[in-house]
């Protein structure tokens, strides 16, 4: 662990509690923060609803962001279309996840992206998604697990490049991942690298060659750190750069 914990800046997102009245809160699983932590990092949420100025100011005293997962991105920043199968929509953080990540890539901050997070690194850099990867991709395997089956599920494998930057931290070029999306990557962002993928072509990791570490992984490497010490690299990876 590093001699001083760096702060890992964790976007939230909104939730609505059903109550009399009802009301909004922002939170996020506290898997994510609890993989931060013992990687030795210490994570801060970052609320939604923040100016660009005030995110460039946080972004300036992080050590590190981490982008969860989540409900959909916004056709509009991809210029994909509504199909019916979206949920989840939250324009504000999309906007707030794409500003972060510019900000993190310019400034060559440590970044790692989950999930959703994956897919808006990729929409933020100018690449664009499979708005619902069933219905628009030939041959695609099941990836919508979230509703089904446990968090931990490994669902299928990936394939994972060599001498990428994600293959020196899991440590081998085919993993079983858990994988609890619909959408994903489509046209990868020029700047982003393709680092593993799925049996049916779909891209499962992204990530920057010349950045200390901008990495974006499809599954949830979060849900699987307790029974995989290769996933809690990953965090480690993050952490220690931060640092």
């Amino acid at each position: 662990m590093p001699t001083v914990s760096p702060l890992i800046g964790c976007v939230s997102y909104r939730k609505t509690v059903v109550d009399n009245p009802s009301f909004d809160v922002y939170c996020l699983m506290p898997s994510y923060t609890d993989a931060v932590s013992a990687a030795g990092g210490i994570p801060v949420m970052i609320p939604l609803g923040l100016t660009e100025s005030a995110l460039r100011t946080l972004i300036q005293r992080l050590d590190g962001l981490l982008l969860p997962g989540g409900g959909d991105i916004a056709p509009v920043f991809y210029g994909g279309q509504e199909n019916g199968t979206m949920w989840g929509i939250d324009e504000e953080r999309d906007r707030t996840e794409i500003f972060l990540v510019r900000e993190a890539v310019a400034s060559q901050k440590p970044l790692l992206a989950i999930c959703r997070g994956c897919q808006i690194f990729n929409v933020a850099l100018g690449g664009t998604l499979w708005g619902d990867i069933a219905t628009q991709k030939d041959g695609a395997i099941r990836h919508d697990y979230f509703r089904t089956h446990p968090r931990n599920f490994l669902s299928h494998t990936v394939e994972i490049m060599p001498h990428s930057r994600l293959h020196h931290y899991l440590g081998k070029t085919s993993s079983w991942v858990n994988s609890l999306h619909h959408q994903g990557v489509r046209r990868l962002a020029a700047d982003l690298t393709a680092t593993a993928v799925a049996p049916d072509g779909l891209i499962e990791a992204v990530e920057i060659s010349d950045h200390p570490f901008a990495i974006g992984v499809q599954w949830h490497p979060e849900c699987l750190v307790a029974d995989d010490a290769n996933m809690r690299a990953l965090f480690s990876g993050l952490v220690e750069a931060a640092a």
